[in-house]
């Protein structure tokens, strides 16, 4: 887009909306990997059970690596390469962070918002507005009210970088935040890299996994297959 208007003097053809551009690995190709390993797991064909699954997982406390579509072009997982844990739950910051990502403590974690609901929880005045929130690179003050409803996401600034989510760019992320808004009230969601530390957010669905096993995830959703640790141990 920047040769086509920049180099080539092109007129503007549209916003970027979404950054979803790099490669898919679907049902098939996860199948095929879980099947050639002999790894335990379940298929739900049903997004609405799917869904369900997941946000029962994170209110259980558990955290999730999520897998789904084309992967992330930049540096921000945007729900298509997430971790994904309770924001309600303070300690969440501490077990991501020292059990899964291997990282200092004192890093933060982005929360992920309904896009129509992110001025409840963030001092950002016309939120969908906002294209930058739309991939995680903007910083805003968390309402003082609401701190306390989201610890595990709220810097000790008390800000937040957030990211709105839309419902026609990622349906399944979005529908998966506002399953866990109608079954706690609290529609964000803790949202961080794919990634150990010193590790790229992973690609294939070899990648998901083998960061899936060295860590203390507890459940892996890829595409329409979930595989869970106690399956494996």
């Amino acid at each position: 887009m920047h040769l086509y208007h920049t180099v080539l003097g092109k007129p503007r053809t549209g916003a970027m909306q979404h950054a979803y551009w790099g490669q898919e690995y679907g049902n098939g190709c996860v199948e095929g990997f879980l099947k050639r390993e002999g790894i335990a797991h379940e298929r739900l064909g049903n997004t609405d059970a799917l869904l369900d699954r997941a946000v029962e997982a994170l209110i259980r406390g558990k955290v999730i690596g999520w897998y789904q579509g084309r992967f992330e072009w930049g540096p921000r997982a945007l729900g298509n390469r997430s971790i994904l844990a309770d924001p309600r739950r303070g300690e969440m910051k501490d077990i991501v962070n020292t059990k899964i990502k291997f990282r200092e403590p004192y890093r933060p974690f982005a929360p992920s918002v309904l896009a129509e609901r992110a001025e409840e929880y963030f001092d950002l005045p016309d939120a969908a507005q906002h294209d930058p929130a739309r991939f995680m690179l903007l910083v805003a003050p968390v309402r003082s009210e609401q701190q306390g409803t989201i610890p595990a996401v709220t810097h000790v600034d008390g800000t937040g970088r957030l990211q709105t989510v839309f419902a026609e760019t990622n349906p399944r992320y979005c529908g998966l935040i506002q399953r866990f808004g109608e079954a706690t009230g609290v529609p964000v969601v803790l949202n961080t890299s794919f990634n150990l530390r010193g590790e790229p957010i992973v690609t294939t669905p070899e990648n998901a996994y083998s960061t899936f096993r060295r860590s203390e995830m507890d459940l892996l959703v890829m595409g329409d297959y979930l595989i869970e640790k106690q399956e494996e141990r």
